[in-house]
């Protein structure tokens, strides 16, 4: 099969089709998909509004999303837009990704409400979930975005802008971005319980369940010792982002505490309440900070219906739930 064929079967939800290598220039109104060098689709969306939930036996706020839709499925909602801005993207080469937040009035957005120690959070993936980057950028005056980074590969990227503009809500926007060159996606890491980085293991405790807050605990090891030191990174000694295979809905968690509050521990273990809005297949991203350097372990889960028996250790990652639950309201975040 060429390589239009393999990357049409895989995204989905993506309408765009590929002949030879991926072009740059074509806006994909409908999809939120926009190919580096293009702006986003003008038109918005209309949707629910987000609200803020308590979620009371943790003490944490749920930022629910819109009504039936996932956060980062959306490139418009609520009158605000994400704007890719960028040219031709190479694999593999340093480039300036910019990109701005249009509002309500059609306008840059420049004010925007500082959460978890940064104005906007942007987080890319590809679109089969085998590599993940979160970074920061920074905003000019006139509300343009920039942040330097590389794509490894050629292929289709997922690019989520997660933000709360002042006096307005908190969203996740998602728009795709695609890289031009030949592309082989590949298969959805198999669930495991355990993932490894540079010299790190991570252990998962707990398990997504469809519709219902799950408690997940990750122990962080260090040549087999637990790691008892763990640095704040973003007001919080992990950041968890998880994301559905297929449509990579997007759900951010984080975790249970605060640093610095006299209850909450520096590890080995980080504690997070997060709330699957189906069944299926996620990958789960862990940063975490010591030593001064953030770093991802990630692995792979499957969110069955509840009550229903986790997937054991090692199961490949395409396997389907045996009752896939339809969306609910959870959006993007829990608190």
């Amino acid at each position: 099969m060429n390589t239009a064929g393999r990357l049409g079967l895989y995204a989905l939800g993506l309408a765009v089709v590929f002949g030879g290598a991926l072009g740059a220039g074509n806006a994909l109104g409908d999809s939120g998909a926009v190919i580096a060098g293009t702006k986003a689709p003008g038109a918005h969306a209309t949707s629910g509004t987000h609200t803020e939930q308590a979620t009371q036996s943790h003490g944490d706020a749920a930022q629910v999303g819109s009504e039936d839709t996932p956060g980062g499925l959306q490139v418009s909602e609520n009158d605000y837009t994400f704007v890719p801005l960028t040219g031709a993207i190479k694999p593999g080469e340093p480039a300036d990704f910019r990109f701005a937040v249009t509002g309500p009035g059609g306008g840059n957005i420049t004010d925007f409400q500082t959460r978890h120690d940064k104005k906007l959070h942007l987080i890319l993936t590809s679109r089969d979930l085998t590599t993940f980057q979160h970074v920061h950028p920074e905003m000019s005056a006139d509300g343009v975005w920039t942040v330097r980074l590389t794509l490894p590969e050629a292929g289709a990227y997922r690019a989520f802008a997660d933000f709360a503009a002042t006096g307005g809500p908190a969203l996740t926007l998602g728009a795709d971005v695609l890289v031009a060159g030949g592309y082989t996606p590949r298969p959805l890491p198999v669930a495991a319980r355990t993932a490894s980085v540079d010299g790190y293991t991570v252990e998962l405790d707990g398990d997504l369940v469809p519709g219902r807050s799950s408690r997940l605990a990750l122990k962080v090891s260090k040549d087999g010792e637990p790691v008892t030191d763990l640095q704040p990174y973003l007001g919080a000694y992990g950041h968890l982002v998880a994301l559905r295979g297929g449509d990579l809905a997007y759900l951010h968690v984080h975790p249970d505490g605060t640093p610095g509050d006299g209850v909450t521990t520096a590890g080995p273990e980080i504690v997070f309440y997060a709330e699957a809005p189906s069944g299926g297949d996620y990958r789960l991203f862990l940063d975490f900070q010591h030593q001064g350097k953030v770093r991802t372990a990630a692995f792979t889960v499957h969110a069955g219906s509840p009550g229903a028996t986790p997937v054991p250790s090692g199961t490949p990652a395409g396997t389907p739930s045996a009752e896939p639950g339809g969306h609910d309201d959870q959006g993007a975040h829990a608190h």
